[in-house]
This record gives structure tokens, C-alpha cells and sequence, in this order.
């Protein structure tokens, strides 16, 4: 396998024109010949550049309303012959079939007419069949031909027909065709997607990846794959890493429920809401949610569902945090929060996430559905004959928010639109329940009056026996318990109020 080749032919067939005239330009100054087709090279030609088009070739004009233009063997052969084979130069020159020494391709749109709700047939039609197979076949010949997939390598390919005047090494073949594959991979991992209903097979494929510095531990390599410049505006500080990712999203999750209502602040420390609250503003919002658990907010991610005003900035400067996300900022705001120069600051664009959530287990892959199921009003099952008030209504539904956020086994713990204590995580809902007591009276809440939320049911009495004993006065659950009537008793007995949703949140 030769190092070094010199581009002396390209072929240039390409859906969007853009970026293409300085390298039609230089390929033309350096004397290489191109070939062409249809659109592409009707493009050439205006730039006053000659072009060799393919039916001249192949003796085929474009056919089947441009289905088939470049599907030839004249084409293929040009491409896929190799240099160092004296069979493969024999029936080239016996064929009269050309070298192609450089291919430029550019993809039918096929996502984007997808994302833009395309009809089936206009889809259908954006599927590329020549464009496809001319990156495979130059991809695979990559020892004697260089293969430029998307317009993303035009910079690249531009700089080396500049700096090398149209020589390519070994390893910058290698380079294009390894984009390249991973260019084909990832266009026919999008039209599988679209018609497959997910249950076949689980096709990921993500172009934007980025090198984290490492991953949960030093130990660990981490990465992050994905487009974050769609979902923030990052004002400054350092670069996220692999668990403030996973909090951000933490945070993102939890707010998505807030969104619209009045202001609302939280504070997030392992993936775990430690303080939220909703109040008339944003300012004693964030001072009521960080009374929840001073502790813990040391060093946490903060999130905002309202723009952030100077009174809140000067509030949460004092503090040490991780990350604030907002929607927007006050440009005062901004520069009092940027005073911490390691600060991560966010401004959220939208609230859009992934539908299906993937992750490894054992030597494979679970694949759900995004829990996006928020308890409301409507959905409310009153089990006891004691029903809650309007203030408890909205205090269990603000309960329940959290609650669906936080890992189980799960209780949280609220009174007043704020969070008193949630306890996470435990094997036992009766240890979830102590934990989130305890540390509610460690922050010196009175839970006279508060509600509790609950991720899943309860199997026997003793969380409402429990709560009730610490002054809880509304439960919300899903239910779903064949013992549901013995805690429906004991509530009825002891003046508590119930309600049921019929919706699990369990979040492990």
C-alpha cells in the first residue's frame, strides 16, 4: 500500500452546493480532471470550470427521475480498481473505464426531511442510493483514492490540496475513510430508526462526541456524545465533566415539571433534589429551597425556571456551586455570577430530551420510554373520606414532582410549596421515611401539617402510621397494593387524608 498518491480525477456529486467552489477551484488549478453529474455539474460549469459529465461516460443518461445517475460499472470500476494489481489495470484500460482518484460526496437530506415532517413519499425519496455506495466503494479503496462524505471535511480537504497541492498520504486517506464509514454507518442507522418500531434491534449513532477529562472516578475514561449547543448557551466557567453532566440532566429533569408555573428554584447535589420551592418570587424561591438543606447545597447544581435578577445572583453568589441554569439572565445578574471563575453558568434554549432512554446492563442494553407521565389534579383517586384541602392538593402535587425525580425507594417530605426532606435511595420506603424525617428535623421543620409523597405503594400501614405519628396530615401514592385498604384504614382512622394517582415513578 502506497504512501503518498497524487489526486489526479475527482468525481463530485453532492446534494448541497455550499462550501464547494474553493475546492472545485483549486482541484481545477492543480489540473485535475472532474467528473460530474446533473445539479452538481450544471454548478461546475457556471463557475467556469470544465467538467466531465458521467453519462458521457457510462452512455446512460440519469434515469428514473434521478434515481440512477452514477450505478455503473464505468464509475465503480474507476473507483474500486486497484492500482497495484496488474488484472484490475488490464481491464480498466480494456473497458475504457477512467481512475477516479478523489470522490466528494454529499448526502440526500434524509434526517432533515424527517425532522421537518416530510411526507413518506418525500422521505422515501431522500434515502441515498448512489451517493451511499460511491462513499462505501471509495471508503473501501481508500489505499489508492481519497473519499470527503460530508461537507464537514471540505476545511480539511481544502487545507491539503493547498498545503500538498493534491497529495494525500496513507494516513490522511485513512482519516477521510474512517469519517466516512462512520458517515454511512450513521445514515443507515437513521433510516433504520425511522421505520423500525424500536423493538427489532437498538441502533444508536451520534456524530457530535467529546473527550471528558475523565469519568465518575480519575480512573475512568469518560465521554459525552451529543449536541449540548442545542440545549445551552454556555456564558462561562470550565467545561462540564462526566457527573456534572449527569446532574445537569438531573436538574433539567426535575425542572421540566415546573416549567410555566410560578417561580420556582432548586438545588440538586447527586443527581437528588436537596432544596426546591416555589414562592411570588424567584429570590425567595432560592432561599427557601437552599433552607432545605444548607449541607448538601455546597458544591451543587442550581436551577431556575424564571430569568435570575441581581437579588438572586448576589444570593446565590455566596454560595459555592457547581452549575446555575436559568432561561435567561439579567445582564447585571450575569456579571455578579460570573465573579467565580470555575462557576458554570447555562442558559437553557429548550426543554427537549431524548424520548428513549438506553443504558448498559449485563452484556447488553435496557430501552424505556421517558417517564413523562406529571401527577396533576385531574388524576387524583381520593381513597380516604377525609379529603385534603386545596393548599394540601397543591402541596402533594408539588411533592409529587419531586418525588418522581429522586431515586427510589423514594419519600418526600413538603409543606408551603417547599421541599422539608426527601429520603432517596433506601432499600426499605419505612427507611426512606426515617431518613427523610430525621434529616427534616435536623433543618428544624416542623412537619405539623406537611404532606408525603411516595414513589411507589405502600405494601403494609406503617409509612402512614409513621408519617402520621410526625404530624403528616396528606399522603399521595400511586396504590396498586393488595394490602392498599389496610393504609386507607389507618388513615381513615387517624384523620389523614389520602389520595392515589395510579401512576408509579420508580426511578432507579
Amino acid at each position: 500500500m502506497q504512501d503518498a498518491i497524487q489526486v489526479q480525477s475527482a468525481l463530485i456529486s453532492v446534494y448541497d452546493k455550499n462550501g464547494l467552489d474553493p475546492i472545485v477551484k483549486k482541484l481545477h488549478d492543480l489540473g485535475v480532471a472532474i467528473y460530474s453529474t446533473g445539479g452538481t455539474a450544471d454548478y461546475i460549469e457556471k463557475l467556469g470550470v470544465d467538467v466531465v459529465r458521467v453519462e458521457s461516460i457510462t452512455d446512460y443518461p440519469s434515469i428514473l427521475g434521478g434515481r440512477v445517475k452514477t450505478l455503473h460499472p464505468k464509475v465503480f470500476g474507476g473507483i474500486l480498481n486497484r492500482r497495484i494489481q496488474k488484472t484490475d489495470q488490464e481491464e480498466i484500460s480494456k473497458y475504457q473505464i477512467p481512475s477516479i482518484d478523489l470522490v466528494i460526496v454529499d448526502l440526500y437530506p434524509f434526517e432533515e426531511t424527517v425532522a421537518s415532517g416530510g411526507t413518506p413519499q418525500e422521505i422515501i425519496e431522500k434515502i441515498d442510493i448512489g451517493g451511499i455506495a460511491l462513499i462505501r466503494a471509495a471508503a473501501k479503496n481508500h489505499a489508492d483514492v481519497v473519499c470527503v462524505a460530508a461537507r464537514t471535511e471540505y476545511e480539511t480537504l481544502d487545507k491539503i490540496l493547498q498545503d500538498q497541492k493534491g497529495s494525500f498520504s496513507l494516513e490522511q486517506r485513512t482519516s477521510f475513510a474512517t469519517h466516512a464509514f462512520h458517515v454511512s454507518s450513521h445514515y443507515d442507522s437513521a433510516i433504520f430508526n425511522y421505520f423500525s418500531d424500536g423493538s427489532s434491534a437498538l441502533k444508536l449513532s451520534v456524530p457530535q462526541g467529546q473527550q471528558l477529562r475523565y469519568g465518575e472516578n480519575p480512573h475512568q475514561q469518560g465521554f459525552f456524545f451529543g449536541d449540548l449547543d442545542q440545549l445551552f448557551e454556555k456564558h462561562h466557567g470550565k467545561a462540564l465533566s462526566y457527573n456534572n453532566l449527569l446532574d445537569v440532566d438531573a436538574a433539567v429533569q426535575v425542572m421540566e415539571a415546573f416549567e410555566g408555573m410560578d417561580p420556582t428554584f432548586a438545588i440538586l447535589k447527586h443527581n437528588n433534589a436537596c432544596g426546591i420551592a416555589t414562592r411570588d418570587s424567584l429570590s425567595e424561591a432560592y432561599k427557601a429551597a437552599l433552607a432545605g438543606d444548607p449541607i448538601s447545597a455546597f458544591g451543587g447544581i442550581l436551577i431556575a425556571n424564571h430569568e435570575i435578577d441581581v437579588e438572586t445572583a448576589n444570593l446565590i453568589h455566596d454560595l459555592f456551586c457547581e452549575v446555575v441554569i436559568a432561561p435567561s439572565y439579567h445582564s447585571e445578574a450575569l456579571a455578579v455570577l460570573k465573579g467565580k471563575k470555575n462557576r458554570i453558568i447555562l442558559e437553557q434554549k429548550t426543554n427537549t430530551h431524548n424520548l428513549k432512554l438506553v443504558r448498559s446492563c449485563l452484556n447488553g442494553y435496557l430501552v424505556q420510554d421517558k417517564d413523562d407521565v406529571i401527577d396533576h389534579v385531574d388524576m387524583l383517586q381520593y381513597a380516604t373520606d377525609k379529603k385534603p384541602s386545596e393548599n394540601e392538593i397543591k402541596d402533594l402535587l408539588f411533592a409529587s414532582k419531586i418525588c418522581k425525580q429522586t431515586k427510589s425507594n423514594t419519600i418526600v417530605l413538603a409543606k408551603g410549596q417547599q421541599l422539608l426532606a426527601s429520603g432517596t435511595g433506601q432499600t426499605s420506603r419505612v427507611d426512606a421515611l426515617q431518613q427523610a424525617i430525621k434529616k427534616a428535623e435536623t433543618f428544624g421543620f416542623d412537619l405539623k401539617g406537611a404532606v408525603m409523597a411516595s414513589d411507589a405503594f405502600f405494601p403494609f400501614p406503617d409509612c402512614v402510621e409513621i408519617a402520621h405519628q410526625a404530624g403528616i396530615s396528606a399522603v399521595i401514592q400511586p396504590g396498586g397494593s393488595i394490602k392498599d385498604q389496610l393504609s386507607i384504614d389507618y388513615c381513615n382512622n387517624n384523620g389523614v387524608a389520602m389520595v392515589m394517582t395510579g401512576v408509579r415513578h420508580f426511578k432507579h
